[in-house]
């Protein structure tokens, strides 16, 4: 990107698909990335969706729930627009997006989610994490990417959000 805005990407991976999208936002971008750690690892059995005990579905069932984060960003204040992206569970973003969009402050900011999945679309997504934030944040629309997605594709999707 050609301009003087800072940008971070800012991203939860349970398995590496979300990584993957969220190098090739930064390098397109020049953004700096941010990896959204849990406190607590998940494991397999923690993500396995088929049993509800796990604690993923656990966490998926409760919209209160906001699992800890291993780190902050320690100069949030420094970027001016903050791509966030996650995986895709149950039609939502992983309720850990909540946690991390409600340690800081993003009025004046830019906020961009992006997700990948397997096939699900952002559901109720940005709704949900619109209201983690300041009515004072700017949203931009979000969307699913492949995490294969090329330099090129997501260069021509952040030029389509006109920052």
């Amino acid at each position: 990107m050609a301009n003087d805005k800072k940008i971070l990407v800012a991203y939860f991976s349970a398995s590496g698909e979300t990584e993957r999208l969220a190098r090739t936002i930064a390098q397109t971008t020049g953004g700096d990335l941010h990896e959204i750690e849990p406190a607590v690892r998940y494991t397999a059995a923690d993500l396995d969706w088929n049993d509800k005990r796990s604690r993923s579905s656990v966490e998926m069932n409760d919209p209160s729930s906001r699992p800890a984060v291993a780190s902050r960003v320690g100069n949030m204040d420094a970027y001016d627009i903050v791509f966030v992206g996650f995986p895709i569970w149950w039609y939502v973003a992983p309720t850990i997006i909540s946690t991390f969009l409600e340690a800081y402050d993003f009025s004046g900011k830019t906020v961009v989610p992006f997700a990948t999945s397997g096939g699900s679309g952002l559901g109720g997504t940005e709704s949900i994490l619109h209201a983690c934030c300041s009515p004072a944040t700017t949203w931009k629309p979000g969307k699913r990417l492949s995490s294969h997605a090329s330099e090129a594709e997501v260069g021509r999707w952040v030029e389509s959000l006109g920052l």
